[in-house]
């Protein structure tokens, strides 16, 4: 089983310097930063190396780091069962806070299914778009909802069809 530095020797050895970005070590789970437009193949690398085996997406999330800071994230938790060993990537953009033009990642569920829900969430509450889903729509609220309900600049709406919220 591959340490935590051992995985980022080998992607850096794979892909090169700037597929990793930074390193958080200080927590209760390391994560590798990765450079975004590098995700999907670091994925698959993670995957299908027989090193480390990475074949389950755990977990996904969107995060919006706030209005002064313009950034967005997306966290991904990938488990190896084979090797019982879990690790944390991920991804950071800076990006405006218009509605109109949202942060955009590259999908990785063509490297695992799971991610396509994982991603749905993430998109309909924080309002990160995943470049290349097959099914790129909400899925917890309805269609017409306005907004982003977990973005740190989310109003939420006094009404909805006339049913009272707040």
């Amino acid at each position: 089983m591959m340490t935590f530095d051992e995985i980022k020797t080998l992607l850096t050895d794979k892909f090169g310097a700037d597929a990793i970005m930074d390193a958080e070590t200080s927590g209760l789970q390391p994560a590798i930063l990765i450079n975004p437009e590098m995700i999907v193949k670091v994925c698959e690398e993670l995957r299908d190396n027989e090193k480390t085996w990475f074949d389950f997406l755990s977990c996904l999330s969107g995060i919006d780091h706030g209005i002064e800071s313009n950034k967005f994230s997306v966290v991904y938790h990938l488990a190896s069962i084979p090797y019982n060993r879990q690790l944390v990537l991920k991804v950071v953009k800076e990006h405006s806070r218009n509605s109109e033009n949202l942060p955009v990642f590259h999908s990785v569920s063509g490297v695992w299914h799971t991610a396509e829900w994982h991603e749905r969430e993430a998109y309909d509450l924080v309002g990160i778009r995943f470049e290349g889903h097959p099914d790129m729509r909400r899925i917890l609220l309805p269609d017409d909802w306005e907004g982003y309900p977990l973005r740190k600049d989310y109003q939420a709406a006094e009404e909805y069809k006339g049913i009272k919220i707040n």
